[in-house]
Parts: C-alpha cells; structure tokens; sequence
C-alpha cells in the first residue's frame, strides 16, 4: 500500500510539475506572440509613417510661368523707366500692326487685272480698262489707272505719270516705319538710362550705409540689370516685326515694277494698234 501511495504522490507530483511546466511555456509562448504582434504592428506603423514623413519633408515646389516670372520682375524693376520702357513696347507695336495690316491689304495678286485690262485694250475699250483698275484696291491697280488716264497723251506721258504715282505709292508704303525705328533705338537706350540710375542708387545706398556689402549693393544693381534687359527685349520684338515689314514692302515694290512694265508694253502695243 506504500508502494501504491508513493507511486501515486511521484505521479500527482510529476503530473503537477507538468502542468506548470505547460502553463509556463503556454505564458512564454502568449508572451511571444503578444510580442511579435507588438513589432509588427510598430513596424506597419513606421512604414505608414515613412511616406507621410517624406510627404511632408518634401518641399513643396510651385510652378512659375513666364508671365507671372516677367510680371514679378517687371515690378521689381523701377516704376518709372519700366513703364515708358512697356509704353515704347505698345507704341511700336501699334505702328507695326497698322502697317502690317495695310500691306496685307495692299498685296493683291494683278495677274488677273492685267489680263482684263489687255482684253479691254484690244477691244479699243479703254473706259472698261479703267473700271477694272478701279474696282480692283491696292498700289499697283491705282498705278494702272492713273496710266491710262494719259493713255491719249501718248507713251510717255504714260509712262511718265506711271513713274511718278508709283514713287507716292512707294511712299505710302514705308509710312510710319521711321517711328517703327525710333522705337527699336529707344528701348534699349531707355534701359541703359535706367542702368545709370540704378548704379547711381546703389553708390547712394553705399553712402548713406557706409558699407559695401552685396546686401546694399543688390537693390541698385537688380534695378540696373532689370531695366536693360526689358529694353533689349523690347527692341527685339520690335526688330522682327520691323523686318517683316520691310520683306513686305519689297515684295509688293517688286509686284509693282513688274506690272508697271506689263502696262507700258499694253499701252504700246494699244498705240501700235492705232
């Protein structure tokens, strides 16, 4: 019965232990998985965090476009010589679209004219010649008209009054292109003339501060260089509109020597007709 009591008291001793032991490693191993969960979830918290914290630390870069970046240092400049500098841009470019829209109208292709004028001639119709020239707009048909007006008086009188109404048409042409210049040459002296006086208020800000430093210096001089390079641009624009009109105007010269010449031979073979 001892034997049975002692095996029975190890069993309920070790059976005990057991239990424990079990208890223990259930603990640790709750433990473990509370911890691993734990870092996981601190983990997935970091990696969250990780873009908002490059989100945030990411500077935020705003898009400048040009006209704003010209508006922001056409008022950085000084008032005053950037304004006549923009009233010189405006001007020029008034006269050079007056003039544009001028010799567009006046660059018609005669090809057509003159082939009614030739059929009207050889029907010893000069009246109708006349009317064709008149209903038809630009230089070269007033040319014409003015021709055969004298075409009684003669070949060269004709030819006479053709050289003569073709000089004033040539005139009116290139009207109002020396304004168009005086601009291009102005712009830029205006902004030289505002350099001066930029350099002449940085040398006042130096004395009045008794110091050289870029900081004094920067104001006057940003002025300087702001007012030169709006008047270069100025200058430029007005120079390529300048140029094109100026192609304009000897093309549509060019058009009207050849048909001064077509008429001239219309009118002798019209005088050897007679």
């Amino acid at each position: 019965m001892k034997k049975v009591f002692a095996i029975i008291a190890l069993m309920g001793v070790f059976t005990f232990g057991m239990t424990q032991t079990m208890s223990a490693q259930d603990e640790e191993a709750v433990d473990t998985e509370a911890a691993v969960e734990q870092v996981d979830t601190l983990e997935a918290q970091e990696e969250a965090a990780e873009p908002v914290e490059a989100i945030v630390s990411e500077p935020q870069v705003e898009e400048v476009g040009m006209y704003k970046t010209l508006k922001t240092k056409f008022i950085e400049g000084d008032a005053g010589f950037m304004a006549i500098v923009a009233i010189a841009l405006i001007i020029g470019l008034a006269f050079c679209i007056e003039r544009i829209i001028y010799l567009a109208l006046a660059d018609v292709k005669t090809d057509k004219m003159l082939a009614e004028v030739e059929k009207a001639l050889d029907a010893d119709d000069v009246e109708k010649a006349k009317t064709v020239c008149r209903n038809t707009r630009g230089p070269i048909a007033s040319i014409c008209y003015q021709g055969l007006m004298r075409l009684k008086e003669g070949a060269d009188s004709v030819e006479k009054a053709v050289v003569a109404y073709g000089a004033v048409q040539a005139s009116n042409l290139e009207k109002g292109c020396s304004w168009i210049t005086l601009f291009i040459a102005m712009a830029p002296s205006l902004g030289f003339l505002g350099t001066v006086i930029g350099m002449v208020q940085a040398f006042d800000a130096i004395q009045q501060a008794g110091d050289i430093s870029p900081t004094v210096v920067a104001g006057g001089m940003k002025v300087a260089l702001l007012t030169t390079i709006f008047g270069i641009i100025v200058a430029l624009i007005l120079q390529v509109f300048y140029n094109y009109i100026l192609a304009k105007i000897e093309s549509i010269t060019a058009q009207m020597e050849d048909s001064t010449i077509s008429l001239l031979d219309l009118v002798a073979k019209y005088n050897l007709k007679k």
